[in-house]
């Protein structure tokens, strides 16, 4: 029966040892991360008032590959960027910068990016990606740690558009439903590539 182990090193460690210069590497990583889920951002189908993205996965395979630590410092160099104003978000033209953004719809699931890395990595770390079972269910289990944060901030306490602040909790519920197909199979797709890659840097 496969149990988690006390330490693991990040699957990142396979093809690219930290070294004496394990600083450079992982700003170099942090960089790369980001840039992935800028582009993922930009592929997404409007929907109102959150549109659907593939940042979800992103962020599952940033933290499988990253560990807990680089993969929610990853995301929080990303939401750093959009806080600068980098047009790094959705639905962000490039003239809207700042704190405005996250005050919107999409907030408490870009925060929620955050933990969602962290648990993934944190999980791997401790061995998860050497069983499927316990790969998907750490996966699930960020992807329902992400949708209780960004529907619980939509419902109470985003700013929309029509001056309101806040959804209500029986509208945030159906528009969280719109995305749960999406993200089941995009859970699917980030562990199935995260145990190929187990497997592949195994043999």
């Amino acid at each position: 029966m496969t149990t988690l182990v006390s330490h693991s090193a990040p699957l990142i460690d396979r093809i690219w040892a930290a070294g004496q210069a394990r600083l450079l590497r992982n700003i170099v990583l942090a960089v790369a991360g980001a840039g992935l889920l800028t582009l993922s951002a930009k592929i997404n189908v409007p929907f109102t008032p959150v549109p659907m993205t593939l940042q979800s996965l992103a962020v599952l395979l940033i933290g499988a590959a990253y560990g807990w630590r680089l993969g929610a410092a990853t995301v929080l160099l990303y939401l750093g960027q959009g806080l600068m104003g980098m047009p790094v978000f959705a639905t962000t033209p490039p003239a809207i910068a700042n704190y405005l953004y996250f005050l919107g719809p999409t907030g408490g699931f870009l925060f929620g990016f955050v933990a969602s890395a962290a648990i993934v990595g944190f999980a791997v770390e401790k061995g998860a990606a050497r069983s499927p079972v316990l790969l998907a269910g750490a996966m699930l289990l960020a992807q329902c740690v992400l949708y209780v944060m960004g529907s619980a901030w939509l419902a109470y306490f985003a700013q929309l558009s029509t001056g309101a602040t806040g959804t209500g909790v029986a509208r945030a519920w159906v528009v969280a439903q719109n995305y749960l197909l999406g993200d089941v199979l995009k859970t699917a797709i980030a562990a199935a590539l995260t145990l190929a890659f187990v497997k592949t840097t195994e043999q």
